[in-house]
């Protein structure tokens, strides 16, 4: 049943991912309410998906890098519809479909069995630690759309070309004040990811910090967070400062990701 209907969450992103990248070069108020449609219906099925998996295993599949690669992009999906909710900005599903398909794809090529949680991991701060961690990257990974996004607008308004995406695309200000609000909801879900990480080593492994690759890689990448929102409230970095350095951060999140959740390395490989 959850292959199938994982399949389908699939097949619906694509779809969607499909119709926003038409929309980049076909303005079209329905191709936008396909793109919601599609990537609605991916949701929908995506959370029953996961949900099925839940009531299977017992605990949150979360724990295998399929389902790890899974679970991101269902939280990116999530924050999405969240941030569009608030501020329905033109053009982001085309940054953000092509990214959850991609996760959506890769997972789809990892082993899925339902595996039992190892006793390491029976403990109540795993499901807390990890859902704050996934939605902390979310928050980060649309900071790293909308980034992309004003480095485009910019472009337009620097070169005079008003033309193309530059009235489709949301003001520079706009843009700037989303990139900063989304880092100050990731930043603190981070903090939080890594604050429970600990309580959760010293009780799975007697220490609270066991210098593993994803522990050092997390460190990183709230310290880089961290410099970020230093430097915009201190030194007044913003626009394409605030846009580069979103998109660096968010960089070290995916080396993070891929290179140990998939390569398998360090004492956060659940298998």
């Amino acid at each position: 049943m959850d292959v199938l209907s994982f399949e389908l969450a699939l097949t619906c992103y694509f779809a969607a991912t499909i119709v926003s990248i038409t929309e980049l070069f076909k303005e079209s108020k329905i191709t936008a309410r396909i793109t919601t449609a599609f990537a609605g219906l991916g949701f929908a099925i995506h959370t029953f998906t996961i949900v099925y998996r839940y009531a299977v295993a017992g605990h949150i599949p979360i724990i295998s890098p399929h389902e790890a690669t899974s679970f991101f992009a269902w939280c990116v999906v999530f924050i999405f519809f969240l941030l569009q909710l608030r501020y329905k900005v033109n053009l982001l599903a085309s940054c953000v479909m092509p990214m959850v398909f991609i996760l959506m794809l890769s997972s789809s090529m990892l082993p899925r069995e339902i595996k039992p949680l190892s006793p390491v991991l029976q403990s109540h701060w795993l499901e807390i630690h990890i859902v704050l961690a996934f939605l902390g990257n979310a928050a980060f990974a649309l900071a790293f759309g909308i980034g992309v996004m004003y480095l485009v607008q910019e472009h337009y308004v620097k070169s005079k070309n008003l033309g193309g995406l530059f009235g489709r695309l949301p003001s520079l200000q706009t843009l700037d004040e989303i990139n900063y609000r989304l880092i100050t909801i990731g930043f603190p879900l981070l903090t939080l990811a890594i604050i429970t990480g600990v309580f959760w080593a010293e009780s799975a492994w007697g220490s609270y910090w066991n210098w593993d690759p994803r522990e050092v890689w997390s460190l990183i990448t709230w310290f880089i967070y961290a410099i970020i929102l230093h430097a915009r409230l201190v030194a007044g970095w913003r626009g394409r400062r605030a846009a580069f350095l979103s998109i660096a951060g968010f960089l070290t999140i995916l080396i993070a990701f891929f290179g140990i959740t998939l390569l398998e390395k360090g004492l956060h490989v659940f298998l």
